[in-house]
């Protein structure tokens, strides 16, 4: 199951786009309002939503200024977040996030909506950065 957030246009340079998204504890600015917890631990970090159980995640790989995914530390649901990013200018990039899922299609049905939503919310909050 593969959910493409929207590319978004974010008021940072690419560099200091990737830099921020590198730091695990600013995930918690892009974070929907429905947050209920959220701790980094080292190079991984948990966040609890309300009515869904807690997730971590941990960094996975960063190719410099350009891509920074995230993957999830428990291998019972094995998945990544990726975000995408693209100097526009000195000033401006885009980022897209991408969530990639290997999900049985049972799980995938029930938490595609949910899913989908998380995305959107993350890719809201960070074009507000």
């Amino acid at each position: 199951m593969n959910i493409d957030g929207n590319v978004v246009t974010v008021k940072k340079s690419q560099k200091d786009l990737f830099e921020f998204l590198t730091q695990l504890e600013n995930f918690e600015q892009l974070m929907p309002e429905s947050k209920e917890k959220f701790e980094v631990d080292g190079e991984s970090f948990v966040f609890g939503l309300k009515g869904m159980p807690e997730i971590r995640l941990i960094m996975k790989e960063k190719t410099e200024f350009s891509n920074v995914t995230l993957g999830a530390a428990s291998s019972k649901l094995p998945f990544t977040l990726a975000a995408d990013i693209e100097a526009i200018s000195d000033t401006e990039s885009k980022a897209q996030l991408k969530f990639e899922s290997s999900f049985n299609p049972m799980m995938a049905m029930m938490v595609k909506k949910p899913l989908t939503n998380f995305i959107e919310a993350l890719t809201e909050n960070l074009a507000k950065l």
